[in-house]
């Protein structure tokens, strides 16, 4: 078996604003360091470009949104050819008036667009109100080939759907991609956050168990007031991590730094993992119909 490595970074940061270029040239910093580092690939966060806007409903934040392509995708793609890397990018897409997406565009060293995903879970909850602003993702859960294998981008809240990693992972997907944007209502408590980054970390970490493939996890960091009167805000955990295929954890970010970080992934030892724990070999798929029901009365 030859041996085959990649180095994977990622970028965690903080956004102050809805200032697009300085948002923009914050990250591109930022690529450009993991870039001179080493890293052939790099995963930016959740919605990279500006403030997260879905503390509330407010039709103005509609006007943040761009086509694809657009001026984000004109920037990052050329951020990927100029440093020769695959660049995973977040953006609020508008496909059209009236219709938007949380889209995840991917760059394969150059300015074209090798792929992209449209975010397919929306949450709607106190402070992540996804639903008012994004159309369920359309596209289904195909990976997108890069020049460095086969990637499964998904977004955010579809980390907790373990359907959404399965049918990336069969359809050939040698690494799963996570930006996020996810933090805690700061009247939580203490041990409420706990709980709740543990089953964050657990959930994606467990999608790199059962389907023997790394996880790289992208989330933003500091806090984001609520442009509600009264409304804590969000303080985002950042704690952005890259896993094994067996579940380990390679490498952490803090909770409350803007920072990087990168990881050479060994996929001659993934390959390895799947042949001595060989999960799609032993699925009983003969008894797994049931699963496309909403619930079982």
């Amino acid at each position: 078996m030859s041996e085959r490595k990649i180095k994977v970074g990622l970028v965690q940061q903080s956004v102050a604003d809805n200032d697009k270029a300085t948002n923009w040239n914050k990250s591109a910093a930022r690529i450009a360091e993991l870039a001179e580092q080493g890293a052939e690939l790099i995963l930016l966060q959740e919605l990279h470009s500006t403030l997260y806007f879905c503390q509330n409903e407010d039709t103005d934040a509609f006007d943040l949104a761009e086509p694809i392509p657009g001026p984000a995708t004109d920037f990052f793609g050329e951020i990927a050819a100029k440093h020769n890397i695959v660049l995973v990018t977040s953006l609020f897409e508008k496909r059209g008036s009236g219709l938007y997406h949380n889209t995840a565009v991917v760059f394969d060293r150059s300015r074209e667009i090798a792929g992209k995903y449209r975010k397919m879970h929306i949450p709607d909850d106190p402070g992540f109100y996804e639903k008012f602003y994004f159309t369920p993702g359309d596209m289904g859960f195909e990976p997108i080939q890069t020049s460095i294998g086969k990637l499964g981008v998904l977004v955010c809240w579809d980390q907790w759907y373990p359907e959404a990693a399965r049918l990336m992972a069969m359809a050939g997907a040698e690494i799963l991609f996570y930006p996020t944007a996810i933090g805690w209502d700061m009247t939580d408590t203490e041990d409420e956050r706990l709980r709740q980054h543990d089953a964050w970390h657990t959930i994606q970490r467990a999608h790199a168990v059962a389907n023997s493939v790394p996880v790289v996890v992208a989330n933003r960091t500091g806090f984001e007031a609520s442009p509600t009167d009264g409304d804590p805000g969000i303080q985002f955990w950042g704690q952005s991590f890259v896993a094994g295929p067996q579940g380990e954890v390679l490498a952490q970010a803090s909770s409350d730094k803007e920072e990087t970080l990168l990881v050479e992934l060994d996929m001659t030892r993934t390959e390895q993992v799947k042949r001595i724990w060989p999960y799609f070999r032993d699925r009983r798929i003969d008894y797994y119909g049931e699963i496309v029901k909403r619930w079982r009365d």
